[in-house]
């Protein structure tokens, strides 16, 4: 995908830095507590040498580094392995000590044991933010991979722990906006485009990765299973325009799309923070640090989406340089940025 922004490194670090930067607020349940902490404007940068990150970004990891050992082309077949092995691996890991989420747990705990299909293992009705969180390297795959297919691994890595169909929606939905952002998509435009997207997807169902996963929730189809996901999401949309169009920058972004513990939520704030900030994207980190809701999965989406636009060059050096898993996520942008 070579380009001259690095948008592959300036998406994951941004990603990475989101996280590390409102790590220490997502606890705080309203903005004015946090700007009573940190100061006005909240968390300044990222703390530490290194600056630790959560479970967020190991996971973001893990889903890239899947992608990267998986043979190609891209399948269910091909890549549910290197998937599975990523999510248990991290699950083993002495560092998954960051809070890890409750449905990523479970999940994950089932799909060690490699005998139980993948349908069985996931959380059914989770559409928790941990599938979407950690979604941002597929929308990275732009030159090799088809946009349909790129679509089809971002609903798979969401439904291999979280089984909601909203879940996968808008785990799609973040995909589209870092390939589109990244390929120099202008800002302004892209909730309309992302609306029209969703509608076109809206009875969508990639069957040949998602098999019979359709079945285990009581429809008669999956184009109504897939259907209920993308109606979540479309509502969601219709406020993130509305809000990015009034441009409130002062009020808690969370109070326009939601708190961002379930999945359309912590995609629609995260992008509606980047979107009141466009070009200035420490002040989008900024914002979304200082939130009411899940603080850091906001801002690792939104630096995703900011990083993806703007390039590496986007962050401060000291902070690239502090950040937590420094050569992973650097690794990570090479090898995808040569797909």
């Amino acid at each position: 995908m070579g380009n001259e922004k690095n948008a592959a490194a300036g998406c994951l670090f941004g990603l990475a830095l989101g996280d590390a930067l409102a790590a220490p607020t997502e606890f705080i349940r309203s903005a004015v507590e946090i700007e009573a902490r940190f100061g006005p404007g909240g968390p300044a940068e990222p703390k530490g040498d290194p600056a630790r990150v959560t479970d967020d970004t190991q996971m973001a990891l893990a889903v890239g580094e899947a992608l990267v050992a998986a043979e190609r082309p891209y399948t269910a077949t091909t890549l549910e392995g290197p998937l599975r092995k990523a999510y248990v691996d991290w699950m083993d890991s002495p560092d998954n000590t960051r809070a890890p989420g409750f449905t990523c747990m479970s999940a994950c705990r089932r799909l060690k044991e490699t005998a139980t299909p993948w349908v069985e293992a996931t959380v059914i009705n989770s559409k928790g933010c941990g599938a979407n969180m950690r979604v941002a390297p597929v929308g990275l795959l732009l030159d090799e991979e088809p946009a349909t297919r790129r679509a089809a691994i971002a609903q798979f890595q969401a439904a291999l722990t979280h089984g909601h169909p909203t879940g996968l929606a808008a785990s799609d939905l973040t995909t589209y906006a870092v390939a589109d952002l990244a390929s120099g998509g202008n800002p302004a435009d892209l909730p309309v485009r992302l609306y029209a997207y969703a509608e076109s997807q809206r009875t969508v169902y990639h069957g040949d990765w998602l098999g019979t996963h359709w079945q285990q929730v009581g429809v008669e189809s999956p184009e109504e299973f897939i259907a209920r996901g993308w109606d979540e999401c479309l509502d969601v949309l219709a406020r993130l325009r509305a809000a990015a169009d009034y441009g409130d920058r002062a009020t808690d972004p969370c109070q326009f799309t939601g708190e961002g513990w379930i999945a359309e939520e912590a995609f629609a704030t995260g992008l509606l923070c980047f979107l009141l900030f466009p070009d200035d994207p420490v002040a989008a980190l900024r914002r979304a640090a200082v939130t009411a809701g899940d603080s850091d999965s906001i801002a690792c989406l939104t630096g995703a989406f900011a990083g993806a636009y703007h390039g590496l060059s986007a962050w401060p050096e000291d902070w690239r340089e502090r950040i937590e898993y420094r050569d992973r996520l650097a690794y990570l942008a090479s090898a995808l940025e040569a797909r």
